[in-house]
Order: structure tokens, then sequence, then C-alpha cells
């Protein structure tokens, strides 16, 4: 795991577009946004690490935001061709470590409740379902809802406790 560069952007979109093709066979939607691209995810506030696997193969991706003092990951993918395989576990722990670090007490993400690698991966890495109570986290329902994300199942917000000791 490592910080993100300029030679890892079109990886990042083409893995993000490469993972979303689970959901469009899960959910069959009419239409589905393409990827950020990487250089846009990098021009916000956060950090971004992906998953290298050689010096010429990135397997995927965390990309976290540090808005008003949260810490929340917006987006997390692996290349369905290195799926199971334990790395989008290693991302989230290292972006849980890297939170940490950076001094935040906690991290948030928002995701589909009754999607397996979705809510119940997640809640296996220590995040638990919370009510969205700041103004940041309210306004991520308004963006789920105005993409559309909703009408696909039930969105959650989800939390993980970070404890003072690095793991």
């Amino acid at each position: 795991m490592r910080s993100a560069g300029p030679q890892d952007f079109s990886a990042i979109e083409s893995i993000e577009n490469a993972a979303d093709q689970l959901f469009i066979r899960r959910f069959e939607p009419s239409d589905w946004p393409g990827a950020l691209s990487g250089a846009d995810r990098a021009a916000t506030p956060g950090f971004l690490l992906v998953a290298e696997l050689d010096e010429t193969e990135v397997a995927g991706f965390v990309h976290v935001l540090e808005v008003e003092d949260i810490c929340h990951i917006e987006q997390l993918s692996v290349a369905p061709s290195h799926a199971r395989q334990g790395l989008g576990r290693a991302l989230l722990d290292a972006a849980k470590q890297q939170a940490r670090r950076r001094g935040y007490s906690q991290v948030s993400l928002r995701t589909y409740a009754d999607v397996p690698w979705n809510a119940p991966f997640y809640a296996s890495a220590g995040f638990i379902e919370a009510k969205p109570v700041t103004e940041f986290h309210r306004s991520l329902v308004g963006v789920d809802s105005a993409l559309g994300l909703d009408a696909f199942g039930r969105r959650v917000h989800m939390v993980a406790i970070l404890d003072a000791s690095p793991s």
C-alpha cells in the first residue's frame, strides 16, 4: 500500500469502472455514471492510497476525504481480477491507519446495506451503522438521492472508531 501518484491516475479510473460492473450486473440500471478521474480524486482534500502488486500494476485504491474535521471513505475499489484476495481489507486497514496518524478518532463511509461486498464487508472490518449527524454526512444522503443510488437499495452511514494504538 502506498500513496497514489500521477502515474496511477488512469489505473484508478479503470479499476473503479471495472469494479462498478458488479453493481451494474446486480442492479441493471438504465444509466450508471462513470468513475471520477484519478486526477480529480487526487485534487480533493484527503488522501488516495493504492494497492500495488508490482511496479507496473495497481490492483485497487481507497479514496479518503478530509472535510470539516471529518475523515470519510469516499471510494474503495479493487479490480475484479484481484477480488477476494484481501486487497480491499488491506486498503481499508491502510486508510484507517493513515486516518489515525492524521489525528482522526473515527472514519465514516456510506454504502449499500444489503450488498454482500458493501455493508456486511465493512461490518466485518469494524464499521457499525450509525445515524449521519454532521451537516457533511447528512449532505451525503442528498448526494445519494441526486445520483439515484438509493433507488437500488437501502443506503447506510457507517463509522469505525479508531483506537489510539496503530494496528
